[in-house]
């Protein structure tokens, strides 16, 4: 853990979100130091699902050292975003940091993304941030050390980001646009950066992206609030760059990252819009292309690699593999299974030996093999027969197929991850 260093002590920051999750253990972290913080986010009542409001987390920056501002804030509306930074002033005397943390997701995909959700995610990730910063720059012009810092990645432009999830990307890639533009506009006078996870982080959002069980291939919000604290309390020279926590804290000599986990030991879940080849070291964008990793892809792509459904350049053998695994899962599946799994999946796979496949984990005694399921499907996978079997046999973790592209989700998304609870069990038979 980075010790904290009363740098910002008397600081205000405002903070949008921070009634929990990543803003809140931001807020935390600088209220350990003095500061004062304003926390900016839209959760007055409590939520039937979501722990904590900004009343609850206001509380805790006070026990914490810090002074608290609770504001209602949807950065959706221009108006509180306007009203909650005069009152900022007008309560501390100015803004030293913005923190734009806000943020909506949905994991889906171009004709399964209703146009609420559009709007939901373009209004909040990018016209929040751009609003909220805008509304706070001439404060934060007015401060000794003024900082902005975005919770948004670093701009790969490898399609796999975008297949899956094309409208979330553009909105996330919308907050890493207003680094990089507002970060050379006001270059000298705010420091903007944008700071993105290495791996996937423990949150309430996390838990219902991803059911039970998730959190041991997470890391705590901790990480995040530490190397948040490294880059405001450097200068203000320190300014557009793309930040990836881990790579920070290593540099400024953090060596155990075990204390970071939820379950040290256990393998993590990478995060969005990293490619696992890239060694993400460089901190400024090379180039505001396609990322470095793609390039090189593309230039070794050949006859052995997959194509862009993961169907081409893969050779079945003439024992059909596929085939073969369903044959092992039907002799696997038990009465015990479909009590614990309660589900139906099926599964779409491209390439040789490919179709329509099902596993029924929910009727009778549970049954698996070629063509529709008996009962709707509850989760529809999509993916190459080649990843399939490999996903089956232990060679691919479903969560790394899916976070990589290789694997399409549709339906109970807290199903598909009870999958790969199952693929333990069934990889010692397979």
């Amino acid at each position: 853990m980075l010790p904290n260093t009363g740098k910002l002590a008397g600081c205000t920051l405002f903070i949008t979100g921070a009634s929990r999750g990543i803003g809140k253990a931001i807020a935390l972290k600088a209220a350990r130091d003095g500061a004062n913080i304003v926390v900016a986010a839209k959760t007055a009542e409590p939520h039937p699902k979501l722990p904590g409001t900004i009343y609850t987390a206001a509380a805790e920056i006070e026990a914490a050292g810090g002074k608290a501002l609770p504001c209602i804030v949807n950065v959706r509306e221009e108006q509180q975003i306007i009203n909650a930074v005069e009152k900022a002033v007008k309560t501390f005397g100015g803004i030293d940091i913005l923190v734009n943390n806000a943020s909506a997701i949905s994991l889906t995909g171009t004709l399964e993304t209703e146009t609420k959700k559009v709007n939901l995610m373009m209004d909040v990730n990018v016209r929040g941030t751009y609003l909220t910063s805008k509304t706070c720059l001439p404060y934060l012009r007015k401060s000794k050390n003024p900082h902005i810092l975005n919770l948004s990645p670093p701009m790969n432009m490898n399609p796999m980001w975008f297949k899956n999830h094309c409208a979330y990307t553009i909105s996330k890639y919308g907050m890493s646009m207003c680094v990089l533009g507002m970060a050379e506009e006001f270059r000298g006078e705010v420091a903007v950066n944008a700071l993105w996870p290495k791996t996937a982080i423990h949150t309430a959002a996390m838990d219902m992206l991803g059911g039970s069980g998730i959190e041991k291939q997470c890391r705590k919000t901790d990480i995040l609030a530490d190397a948040a604290y490294c880059i405001l309390t450097k200068p203000k020279s320190f300014t557009g760059n793309f930040i990836i926590d881990e790579v920070l804290l290593r540099e400024e000599g953090v060596k155990d990252f075990d204390v970071y986990a939820i379950a040290p030991g256990h393998p993590l879940m990478p995060d969005f819009f990293l490619d696992a080849e890239i060694d993400m070291t460089a901190m400024k964008p090379e180039s505001h292309g396609a990322s470095q990793a793609f390039k090189e892809e593309k230039k070794s792509s050949g006859s052995k690699r997959e194509g862009p459904d993961g169907a081409k350049g893969h050779t079945e053998s003439a024992s059909s593999p596929v085939a073969e695994t369903f044959r092992v899962i039907q002799g696997a599946i038990s009465k015990e299974f479909v009590r614990s799994t309660q589900g139906v999946f099926q599964f779409e796979l491209s390439g040789d030996d490919g179709g329509t496949w099902y596993i029924d984990l929910k009727t009778n005694d549970g049954s698996a093999g070629f063509g529709k399921p008996p009962v709707t499907a509850d989760v529809v996978m999509s993916m190459s027969s080649g990843d399939f079997v490999k996903m089956f046999t232990g060679k691919l973790k479903p969560t790394m197929a899916f976070m990589s592209g290789k694997l399409k989700i549709k339906g109970n998304m807290a199903l598909a991850i009870k999958l790969e609870k199952m693929l333990t069990q069934f990889n010692s038979k397979l």
